[in-house]
């Protein structure tokens, strides 16, 4: 039996104790997976198959740090045992100082021998629930951002719609000739102090937040992206494309690399009172995104200007011609992983503000004034607002204006079809091969031999057996009928120009061949 004051163990507590709280958060458990497969089925619906891909991504990561709690549970005690020099027990402490009037058996162990513990018990538990905490923020942070972004890039169906329009094309008829810096694309970013190297800069900060992503910097874009990689007179979509494109960089944002966890390790080594963390770290994700979105701004604006220097006089509109080299090192990936690692470093030091509060109290050393309380929260939810409202639009448009165009530019229709051309063609080519692999007979009759001898047979190419006979003419035929009928189903425009739903294959061979090899 266990003493007064000791905590009771599982001999001493009814089983239906047990079995009830084994029941209630089993249940739990079937609820959330219940509710993701429903979230799987209707993202399958809508034909979002890469918010399915994110959506197993976060199940990954929340079984990973699952498995880093149980790991705390497993190795509490050995931990705890662990002595260090007392010295060095005392040194970056995040408050400042050691209160010994609760020690725990394996602190007390080690205290007799002059050293100290180097995690206790109650800490491990402690940060079990930090990593919990930590998993909750980083998921609903990344739906949060990435459904705030997306909410502002509903309006841009009604600019693609507009593109359909008789007044669109008569505006951008090619007939038409025109001043760059007359067009509305080169008022706006033909200004004096955006070809000015020193003054481009503070001017692209002010501009990501004054008419951010305006229609004129769409419809521009859009044009430009057509013109390099479609044929001129087609009818892409290209807010749908964005909007996959956009979905498939929310797999990589809901990730964390080993880069990220190597940093979070840093934010809690810099927590220490002599650090003064408090003041300067939640400033970090905030300076980074506003350098990502000033950039964004300023590759819009050198598009324009490179654009403007070869040309002073253009049909219809700016032509600006997408390239790799307006982005750092020339990876437009590197801004997805920069906004990446902004999301998790905000949710990290929410989530860590969230777990100091709930363990140890509204004032507590971790925030001992109300400064210190303001700074982290007003920081920590603007950089999610930015994020959300601001950078991710700017983000999903002017990284579409690379030299290469994604594999998110094909439907789901295209991928299946090139899929299933893929197997077709691969299946031919290795029916091709076992044919020409087999040796053919040649029977010959030496007539030298006698009649009672058995007729030699000699290798030759002249003449060949097939052992499998041809395939039935009617097959082929209605096969042959069924591809014409898809075939007659395109636009007479598109067959035409040579294109497959809406964009020129020659221009799209890379992307087509990563594509099918998926």
């Amino acid at each position: 039996m266990a003493g007064e004051g000791e905590a009771k163990t599982l001999e001493e507590t009814p089983t239906w104790a047990v079995a009830t709280v084994c029941l209630f958060l089993i249940l739990i458990s079937m609820f959330i997976e219940h509710w993701l497969h429903l979230l799987a089925k209707y993202f399958n619906k809508k034909r979002r198959k890469y918010l399915i891909q994110a959506l197993y991504k976060i199940k990954t990561e929340v079984m990973l740090l699952g498995f880093i709690s149980l790991l705390l549970t497993v190795l509490e005690k050995p931990v705890a045992n662990i002595c260090i020099p007392k010295s060095a027990g005392e040194t970056f402490l995040p408050c400042g100082g050691v209160d010994s009037s609760d020690w725990s058996e394996e602190e007390a162990k080690c205290a007799e021998q002059g050293k100290a513990s180097l995690l206790s018990r109650e800490g491990m538990r402690q940060l079990q629930y930090l990593i919990f905490v930590l998993a909750s923020f980083h998921c609903l942070s990344s739906i949060f951002t990435f459904g705030l972004g997306m909410a502002k890039m509903r309006r841009w169906g009604s600019w693609e719609a507009e593109t359909r329009t008789l007044d669109y094309q008569i505006s951008t008829d090619p007939r038409r000739f025109q001043l760059s810096h007359q067009t509305p694309f080169g008022k706006r970013h033909l200004r004096y102090w955006n070809e000015n190297s020193v003054l481009r800069w503070p001017a692209c900060f002010l501009g990501q937040f004054y008419g951010s992503v305006p229609k004129v910097d769409y419809l521009t874009l859009r044009h430009g992206f057509i013109m390099a990689h479609f044929d001129q007179d087609n009818s892409f979509d290209f807010q749908k494309y964005i909007r996959r494109a956009l979905d498939k960089d929310f797999g990589v944002l809901v990730g964390i690399s080993f880069w990220m966890w190597m940093f979070s390790i840093s934010f809690i080594f810099f927590n220490a009172h002599k650090f003064y963390s408090h003041y300067w770290l939640p400033f970090i994700p905030l300076l980074m995104l506003l350098l990502v979105g000033t950039k964004l701004q300023a590759i819009i604006t050198l598009m324009c200007l490179d654009s403007h220097d070869k040309s002073l006089v253009v049909e219809e509109t700016i032509l600006v011609r997408p390239s790799d080299h307006f982005f750092w090192f020339g990876r437009p990936k590197l801004l997805l992983h920069l906004i990446q690692f902004i999301l998790f470093q905000n949710s990290f030091q929410l989530a860590f503000f969230t777990w100091t509060l709930y363990k140890f109290g509204f004032r507590s050393c971790f925030h001992r004034r109300t400064e210190d309380i303001v700074i982290t929260l007003v920081m920590g939810l603007l950089v999610h607002f930015l994020c959300g409202y601001v950078t991710l639009p700017l983000y999903a448009l002017v990284t579409q204006m690379g030299s290469s165009m994604r594999t998110a530019v094909f439907t789901e229709n295209v991928v299946e079809g090139l899929k299933r051309w893929r197997a077709r063609a691969k299946a031919r080519k290795n029916l091709k091969i076992s044919y020409s692999a087999r040796p053919s007979l040649d029977a010959s009759v030496d007539p030298s031999l006698p009649f009672d001898t058995s007729p030699s047979f000699s290798l030759s190419a002249s003449y060949s057996i097939d052992p499998n006979p041809p395939l039935d003419r009617d097959h082929v035929t209605i096969e042959v009928l069924d591809e014409a009928k898809h075939n007659d189903e395109q636009p007479w425009e598109l067959k035409r120009n040579g294109s497959f739903e809406g964009f020129n294959v020659s221009n799209a061979a890379p992307a087509m061949e990563k594509q099918s090899r998926l």
